[in-house]
């Protein structure tokens, strides 16, 4: 079975690659890193990204903490990189989070 994700879950890891011509970019001197989730209802939500590595593969990843998957329903997450030769965004992800008993 699956995993879900849940209205109210804490410590979700959300992990994405950051590439260009579908090859992964080095991010290690990126001056900000930036994980964008639109909700349900569309309020827009940051949250500071953090390298997995040291940024040469390109991933970044954010936790969720309290509040941030508090409603049921579609929800869309881009992840936006800052560095000096240019600003990288990742394709739009859809995930869906379920309601509780």
């Amino acid at each position: 079975m699956s995993s879900e994700l849940h209205v109210d879950n804490i410590g979700t890891r959300f992990l994405v690659t950051i590439q260009d011509d579908g090859e992964a970019v080095n991010i290690s001197n990126a001056s900000s890193i930036t994980m964008v989730f639109k909700k349900p209802d569309d309020s827009i939500v940051y949250r500071s990204g953090i390298l997995l590595t040291n940024g040469s593969d390109g991933q970044v990843y954010y936790d969720t903490i309290s509040g941030d998957l508090d409603e049921a329903g579609l929800y869309k997450l881009q992840a936006r990189v800052v560095m000096p030769s240019g600003t990288y965004y990742t394709d739009v992800h859809t995930f869906q989070v379920h309601c509780n008993l």
